[in-house]
């Protein structure tokens, strides 16, 4: 391993949702995406779509950060690298077999546009995989939750049914979903990190991993801090 992999492994890994959240993302688009063209939206370093690539796929990472893209492409498996706008996808119609997309929707100016872009790009029984900050319950911390607002710039928060709801309007069916960081008490260390540690905060964390998968699996899967969707583009 190169030290930019390094870098990027230690980034994206050593975190204490980013690894489980985006394994499960890859983990529904499955094990074999020989020939599949999958589009990662606000891919940043595109090291996830990287990961796509590894498994076959024609991979493209697209954000508006150029300087990620720069160490994006120093990756021994960099994907295709494309500067662009999600909510003007520089993609044909229909030309997509899978879009991925890791906590960014929350961040943009308008979310459902940028779901308009997903399902346009995507083909017919193509798939979407994403994550979306829900923090449901963000109203018993507020002095947190604005804190996590204005550090990540964070616009709306999603849970699964305002997802699917939008997703149906545009022609996909939601199949499976998921919360991660479920419980009051993990909800709580979610946004602390985020609120006193920042991304840092969020990799030193990293050590919990393990507690806060144990908690998910005792509670019930219908809120959390972050929600992932799986839904397919009606054929």
């Amino acid at each position: 391993m190169g030290i930019n992999d390094a870098v990027a492994f230690a980034g994206h890994r050593i975190h204490v949702c980013r690894q489980r959240e985006a394994s499960t993302l890859l983990r529904w688009l499955g094990p074999d995406l020989a020939g599949q063209v999958v589009l990662d939206v606000a891919g940043g370093d595109g090291y996830w779509a990287g990961e796509a690539r590894k498994r076959g796929a024609r991979a493209v990472s697209l954000d508006l950060a150029r300087a990620k893209m720069v160490r994006g492409a120093r990756l021994s498996s960099a994907p295709g690298l494309l500067e662009g706008d999600a909510l003007r996808l520089p993609l044909r119609d229909a030309s997509v077999d899978a879009v991925m997309s890791v906590c960014a929707i929350e961040h943009f100016a308008d979310g459902p546009a940028a779901l308009d872009e997903m399902a346009r790009v995507l083909k017919p029984s193509g798939r979407l995989v994403m994550s979306a900050d829900c923090l449901s319950r963000r109203g018993e911390w507020p002095h947190l939750f604005e804190a996590h607002r204005r550090r990540y710039h964070v616009r709306r928060t999603y849970t699964h049914e305002t997802l699917g709801g939008l997703l149906a309007e545009r022609g996909l069916t939601v199949r499976e979903h998921t919360y991660q960081f479920r419980s009051r008490l993990a909800e709580r260390t979610y946004l602390t990190l985020s609120a006193h540690g920042g991304r840092f905060g969020f990799n030193a964390a990293a050590p919990l991993i393990p507690l806060v998968a144990l908690s998910d699996r005792g509670a019930p899967d219908d809120r959390g801090s972050i929600v992932l969707v799986h839904a397919r583009k009606d054929g």
